[in-house]
């Protein structure tokens, strides 16, 4: 590290008052406020790793989010594999929940405490209500950021309630839209054995989901899922034989109307090929009130994204807990071409240029969400100090964009739909996580016929971006930091290999984090640390070399 030893202290001290901040404010969240004691919130802490050992090692977890993107994904940001770029407020890491030891506080709760805790269902009363949805009904004053008495952000309307292809079914056994889907989970921070479970649902707007008359219709609605994963994916996808004549539309591109397979995927429009939704969104895409691209969803699609504890199961497999710790929603309120996505990510290059200074700015409040700019609202739901839902603040919120936003590993801003399973998967890969696990998936294949996840054990080191991960340290590395053949052998065969922590570590993690709930910490980060994390820098400068010579593509 190139800074001063005054310099250092310096940041010692501001990090030492920021815990004590965190400490002090327990349970003092103001909703209706959007002042920041991080304005860099949306400044992810991965982002501040130290990627150098103490032995002069190089280690690049970056690849997996800053990458060359594809179109309309204009960001290409695989440099700042490179080095830091941060603006000079950013230098200093402000997530100082990374440097608190909170041994004394997890020895504190029991085994026991910790599995009651997380049994309990916060989203469901005992009646089967939604418990956050009676709520926002009814709103504080203490949440409605607008005072005009009304929640105008998502109400949750999920009931979890899921059958054998997904769809999720209200008490009345009607269809809510959203339909579960199995994801390989993103590298890295996302995986079970970091800390915590998670799923995620799609919904795709009202005209998708009807046939020409504007009825709802389930079989119209799972083809025109299998057409938006096409054109997200840019890949075939088999779908059951449909015959394309009544709803002329030739799925498969054989050029006739027959008995379809496969939606082809197939979108050159300047080359005069094009795909087409089917039933009303048929007619809405004809009348230009819908829109299909490949690399994008239409506007009005929304996710649905719980993340929770990680519970075990009677043969020791991580599987979600009935408490969530989040639930986080985004949806496309509007759309925006190629072109536009182009114009943004230049602005915001020129933007960087001319004032590398600036931090950037976040439209939004608690009750609204916030805008990504590229046409996405995300908004968030977190645990009280009591363990029950509550609107994120302004700040709180912020910490979502940084990865919804410009940033080269996503496609339309979104992380798990592209990594959807396929239709060799249960269901054809719709289904909740509660209805399969990960036990059993094979590992997947990038483009270039690479396995993913080995991949990014061998470039990180490590199976987190703090190289903190003891467990799987032991599971898949030899002394000299070489990977176990045998473990990568029984990774390619089974995910859960890599991605499931003990039960040991799992109950450890879970009392880490509920101290943070406890605390209301939140701004000061989320990460499930026992003791502080090694790697990771107080401070950086920005155009300091993260030592990493060459930028990786990741592809998948």
């Amino acid at each position: 590290m190139r800074y001063s030893s005054c310099r250092f202290r310096a940041v010692q001290l501001s990090v030492a008052v920021g815990v004590a901040v965190a400490a002090s404010t327990a349970g003092a969240v103001d909703l209706l406020s959007r002042a920041m004691q991080n304005e860099a919130a949306y400044i992810p802490s991965q982002c501040y790793t130290n990627t150098i050992d103490i032995n002069g090692g190089i280690h690049n977890p970056c690849y997996s989010c800053h990458q060359p993107s594809d179109a309309p994904n204009y960001s290409n940001d695989d440099d700042l594999q490179l080095a830091y770029d941060f603006a000079a407020y950013a230098e200093t890491n402000r997530w100082t929940n990374l440097f608190v030891d909170r041994t004394s506080q997890v020895a504190a709760i029991s085994d026991e405490a910790i599995r009651a805790y997380t049994a309990i269902d916060n989203y469901r009363n005992a009646d089967g209500r939604l418990i956050l949805a009676e709520h926002l009904r009814d709103v504080p004053p203490e949440w409605d950021y607008d005072g005009d008495g009304t929640w105008d952000g998502f109400i949750p309307d999920c009931w979890f309630n899921f059958d054998q292809e997904g769809f999720d079914r209200d008490p009345d056994g009607t269809d809510t839209g959203w339909r579960a889907f199995g994801y390989y989970p993103f590298l890295g921070t996302f995986w079970p054995t970091n800390g915590s479970t998670d799923d995620v649902l799609i919904r795709l707007p009202e005209g998708l989901r009807q046939d020409t008359s504007g009825a709802y219709d389930r079989d119209i609605y799972k083809l025109n899922l299998a057409i938006v994963e096409a054109l997200i994916k840019r890949e075939d996808v088999p779908i059951e034989p449909t015959d394309e004549t009544a709803l002329g539309v030739d799925l498969d591109k054989d050029g006739t109307f027959g008995i379809a397979t496969v939606v082809h995927y197939d979108w050159a429009p300047l080359e005069g090929r094009t795909m087409s939704y089917v039933g009303r969104g048929k007619t809405l895409l004809e009348n230009g009130e819908l829109h299909l691209a490949a690399g994008l969803y239409p506007e009005g699609t929304a996710f649905l994204h719980s993340v929770r504890y990680v519970g075990t199961d009677a043969a020791g497999d991580a599987v979600l807990t009935p408490r969530m710790k989040e639930l986080r929603y985004g949806k496309k309120l509007r759309w925006v071409s190629y072109s536009s996505l182009d114009n943004i990510v230049r602005a915001d290059e020129n933007e960087k240029w001319a004032f590398p200074d600036r931090l950037r700015t976040l439209a939004g409040d608690a009750e609204h969400g916030m805008g990504n700019g590229q046409g996405w609202v995300y908004q968030g739901f977190i645990e009280d100090a009591d363990g029950q839902l509550r609107p994120q603040s302004y700040e709180e919120t912020a910490f979502c964009i940084g990865c919804h936003g410009i940033l080269g590993g996503t496609t339309d801003t979104t992380f798990a739909f592209p990594r959807k399973l396929g239709t060799e998967h249960p269901q054809r890969g719709w289904f909740h996580w509660t209805q399969h696990s990960l036990r059993g998936i094979p590992e997947p294949l990038d483009a270039d016929g690479k396995y993913e996840y080995t991949r990014y054990l061998r470039e990180n080191g490590a199976g987190d971006e703090f190289r903190a991960n003891s467990e799987i340290r032991s599971r898949f590395f030899n002394i000299d930091g070489s990977l176990r053949a045998a473990s990568v052998e029984a990774l390619h065969q089974d995910l859960a290999v890599l991605l499931y922590p003990s039960p040991s570590r799992a109950l450890t993690l879970n009392k880490a984090y509920r101290t943070i709930v406890e605390e209301q910490s939140y701004i000061y980060g989320r990460d499930a640390t026992v003791r502080p994390p090694l790697n990771v820098h107080w401070f950086v400068p920005t155009g300091e070399p993260t030592g990493i010579q060459t930028a990786l593509d990741n592809d998948h």
